[in-house]
């Protein structure tokens, strides 16, 4: 899953049941399929949803898995961040013309945010404007 312009694997977006395995593995950093299979809530999934599931990663390239005999281990490829990272950029650009300005005004003036997350999303954004004054 490369592109043709750079190195960096290609990151789809992944379906809800996939992205939930992901979460698992992500917070275990590794695990055989009944350790992912215990993580979940009730009502678990079948075994070999999951197992199915774990599968589909591995063709899309977010995970790995080291072979024990006839037992698997698997590994994340991708790091949580990488993937954040890119699906947060996609739902800006499909939601918000790629304008995080927009995204920003939407939660502001939805009234979904209290004033202290208000107060502390200004600070945060302070800070970086303080950070990239002093780099320049």
């Amino acid at each position: 899953m490369k592109t043709e312009t750079s190195n960096k694997p290609l990151i789809r977006e992944l379906t809800k049941a996939e992205e939930q395995v992901m979460q698992i593995l992500w917070d275990l950093e590794k695990g055989m399929a009944g350790q992912v299979l215990e993580k979940f809530d009730d009502p678990k999934p079948a075994y070999n949803t999951v197992s199915t599931i774990i599968r589909i990663l591995e063709q899309k390239g977010f995970v790995g898995h080291k072979a024990y005999g006839r037992t698997y281990e698997y590994f994340p490829l991708i790091s949580k961040k990488d993937y954040t990272s890119m699906y947060f950029k996609n739902f800006v650009s499909n939601y918000f013309g790629n304008s995080y300005h927009s995204l920003v005004s939407f939660f502001a003036r939805d009234n979904s945010l209290s004033l202290k997350e208000l107060e502390q999303i200004q600070q945060t954004i302070d800070k970086e404007i303080m950070k990239h004054k002093k780099s320049k």
